[in-house]
């Protein structure tokens, strides 16, 4: 559903802009009467999408944190430095044993 905006009050200045409703979405008035269309974001994409994230927090002076999670239901914390660090190494091996990438690379082969 399309949201239409009142239209401005007059301006008091000689500029040649006129004011038409505005509706979120389609056309816009700009100034000098050019229109343009207000258009959702063109890009394609190339079909790729994320399965894995790790999250790092390290602030100074605080203990870090390392968050480890996949699509394929892995959700693994670690707090510690030394923990933190194998977190990320095996947020890493992972990559190579998900069964969710072994069956996108074997679709894309």
């Amino acid at each position: 559903m399309a949201h239409v905006l009142p239209p401005a009050p007059p301006m008091r200045s000689g500029a040649n802009t006129r004011q038409e409703p505005v509706t979120v979405g389609a056309l816009r008035v700009v100034a000098e009467g050019v229109t343009t269309a207000v258009r959702p974001d063109q890009q394609t994409g190339d079909g790729r999408y994320p399965i894995a994230w790790l999250t790092i927090t390290a602030p100074r002076g605080a203990t870090p944190t390392a968050t480890s999670i996949c699509a394929c239901g892995r959700n693994l914390f670690a707090a510690g430095h030394h923990k933190a660090l194998a977190l990320i190494a095996d947020h890493t091996d992972h990559k190579t044993r998900c069964p969710l990438r072994a069956d996108l690379e074997g679709a894309a082969a």
